[in-house]
């Protein structure tokens, strides 16, 4: 049946078990049902929509490319690659397969991942779209039918399936219902979540995983010639049953993963501690007044830190205000929790108060003495509207500063200092200082060579997208030398379960003739 979900299986591409690991198959339909809702829906776009405008997030740079790159080996070098430089750089970022039905945010974008292979000295390509849920459906019908992520709809039935650039007015509104009848009638299969893994990437536990924050992490196997497969998508033998950050933090000592899921319903925030060896422990429900768009937090050697920033979920200023459902509340204070890294529950949880502001990313975090320090990129008026539709002209103004912020933990107090003038977003530390007191030399440059060392010739545009990892060579053979052994594990269960219902067999025809 439609919509009908497999018992779980956990397959690889040849269909051997990895533990841990859903493969997709999700069952849309086509059929009158379809079509009639398509028709209602041209028809509502027609009316209220108005004509084409120019979406800004789908032109120039941050226009899609329209298809996957194999990869192409043996790329044009100028200069010289180090020997010593093997590994794999790898960046995701939204790139819409299908035109948008109305309106486009550049969040909406199904997740790319590029990667640039090197090794040896050589440099490969490839481009590859991860294998969603919702990316297999629209492939199916051939369009634009998840109408993208966020809002009502996951306070309606769990999953959210509407663009952001479409949830504005009564035009949203209706949108958001002709989600939900889609759904109802099996007409899109929500039983495997509907997020684009098109944010940050992650590796732990011999898997590099694409995240999204409103879905499950997709896991990604790198193939030895660079090739990206999409193997499913994470559920951690079905623990995980909430969102997944798409800013995790692996602690670089004890090879831990801390993460947390955010909702549009209590609990709204859920704390989750994976070990080294990718075991997920017990889920930890964190209070907030209110559902917030908590996009990262931070790690110290002892603590989690949450933000409880008031960029608040207010459907109701979506349809009546002609709004985002995301609005910023300037007269709430920015909350800032600090809970110790392994509490069973949120008891031992410290609230700090700070001017209002919100943060999509911080630096790092470590402890000093009685203080808990955190390096963040802070704003003092966030708009989400500056990267919708055709509107650009905001993103000139938009500024990110960065921030040193301290929580004592001894008095209770909180502090904050402006570290740069300049606008400071995206923020990347060399991850072996991940929870731990981290710093930058400056080195005057104005006597250094400006020629790069190498620079590779790409056969494919790049467009402009999100995060990216380098996944060193150990990293890449560990992945290899996982999913090989997982398979060798298979293999042996297999037969050990072949051998023992022939030696059943066996024992059932000797004794019937004894």
């Amino acid at each position: 049946m439609a919509g009908e979900v497999e018992e779980e299986k956990k397959l690889s591409h040849d269909g051997r078990a990895i533990p841990g690991i859903v493969a997709l198959n999700p069952k849309p339909s086509k059929g009158f049902t379809s079509k009639a809702i398509d028709y209602i829906e041209e028809l509502i776009v027609k009316l209220m929509y108005g004509p084409p405008r120019p979406l800004h997030y789908l032109s120039g740079n941050f226009g899609p490319v329209p298809t996957e790159t194999p990869p192409v080996t043996d790329l044009p070098i100028t200069g010289h690659l180090p020997e010593c430089l093997n590994g794999e750089f790898v960046r995701v970022g939204p790139n819409a397969k299908f035109a948008p039905v109305a309106g486009y945010h550049w969040f909406d974008g199904d997740g790319m991942i590029h990667g640039l292979r090197i090794k040896k000295g050589k440099a490969t390509y490839v481009s590859r779209f991860a294998k969603t849920s919702k990316l297999k459906q629209e492939e199916f019908f051939g369009g634009a039918k998840f109408v993208k992520p966020t809002c009502w709809f996951r306070v309606l039935i769990a999953m959210p399936l509407l663009r952001t650039g479409d949830l504005k007015g009564l035009f949203g509104l209706l949108m958001i219902k002709l989600q939900i009848l889609r759904a109802k009638l099996k007409v899109l299969d929500v039983s495997y979540g509907t997020g684009k893994a098109n944010t940050a990437l992650v590796y732990h536990h011999g898997k590099l995983l694409a995240l999204q924050e409103l879905d499950k992490p997709y896991a990604l196997k790198v193939l030895e010639d660079g090739d990206l497969e999409t193997l499913g998508m994470m559920d951690y033998d079905k623990r995980l049953v909430h969102a997944f950050s798409a800013h995790p933090k692996v602690d670089p000592v004890t090879g831990e993963m801390f993460t947390f899921g955010r909702a549009k319903t209590p609990p709204y925030v859920t704390y989750r501690v994976i070990s080294k060896e990718g075991f997920m422990h017990d889920p930890v429900p964190i209070t907030i007044p209110e559902s917030v768009l908590m996009h990262d937090f931070a790690i110290t050697e002892n603590y989690a830190i949450f933000m409880d920033l008031p960029l608040c979920f207010r459907p109701k200023s979506m349809v009546k205000e002609n709004k985002l459902a995301y609005a910023f509340d300037a007269t709430k204070k920015a909350r800032f929790g600090v809970l110790p890294r392994y509490a069973k529950n949120e008891l031992q949880i410290r609230w700090f108060e700070l001017p209002n502001c919100f943060i999509f990313h911080n630096a790092n975090a470590w402890e000093e003495e009685d203080e808990v320090v955190l390096i963040t990129c802070r704003i003092q008026d966030p708009d989400l509207e500056m990267l919708n539709n055709s509107i650009n002209e905001k993103v000139k103004h938009y500024q990110t500063e960065l921030y040193e912020m301290r929580f004592n933990m001894k008095t209770g107090l909180a502090s904050q200092k402006k570290l740069s003038e300049s606008a400071v977003e995206f923020p990347r530390i060399n991850e072996t200082y991940t929870g731990r007191k981290s710093y930058v030399n400056v080195i005057d440059a104005k006597t250094m060579s400006a020629d790069p060392v190498a620079v590779v010739d790409l056969p494919s545009r790049v467009p402009y997208g999100f995060h990216a990892l380098f996944v060193t060579e150990v990293r890449t053979n560990l992945i290899l030398l996982v999913f090989a052994f997982n398979e060798l594990l298979s293999a042996v269960s297999i037969a050990f379960t072949i051998f023992m219902l022939s030696l059943l067999v066996f024992t059932i025809f000797t004794r019937s003739f004894s």
